[in-house]
């Protein structure tokens, strides 16, 4: 076989080799950044005689508790925490409620239903 076959047959294994994502990661994208210190979900679903998520980390702010479209009545009565908060009162379903929090560790349980408890711990 002449030498220029040889080079030819070289050059095209030789980019068939280097074909392909450039990235350095494969065919996958590049995994998404971390989510933000201190924070995870400023939403707290109520359903199922439980809050969720709890416990949670959240930055301070607002804190929003939302019943479930099938949610019986329940209500957040603040047991701990550096401020207080208003207590929800009796909500169900489809109904929401919102409280503002400072940074510290905040208790929380339904009247309601026994073992029903949450926990948020607030970021500065």
């Amino acid at each position: 076989m002449p030498m220029s076959r040889w080079f030819v047959i070289a050059v095209i294994a030789g980019a068939a080799a280097c074909s392909g994502n450039s990235t350095g990661y494969g065919s996958n994208p590049p995994p998404p950044p971390p989510p933000p210190a201190g924070g995870h979900s400023t939403t707290v679903s109520v359903r199922n005689n439980s809050f969720s998520p709890t416990p949670d980390t959240m930055p301070a702010g607002t804190v929003t508790f939302q019943w479930a479209a099938n949610a019986i009545t329940h209500n957040v009565t603040w047991d701990s925490g550096p401020s207080a908060p208003a207590n929800s009162g009796d909500k169900a379903a489809n109904e929401s409620y919102q409280a503002s929090l400072v940074a510290g560790t905040y208790a929380y349980h339904c009247t309601h239903h026994a073992g029903m408890t949450g926990q948020i711990v607030v970021t500065p």
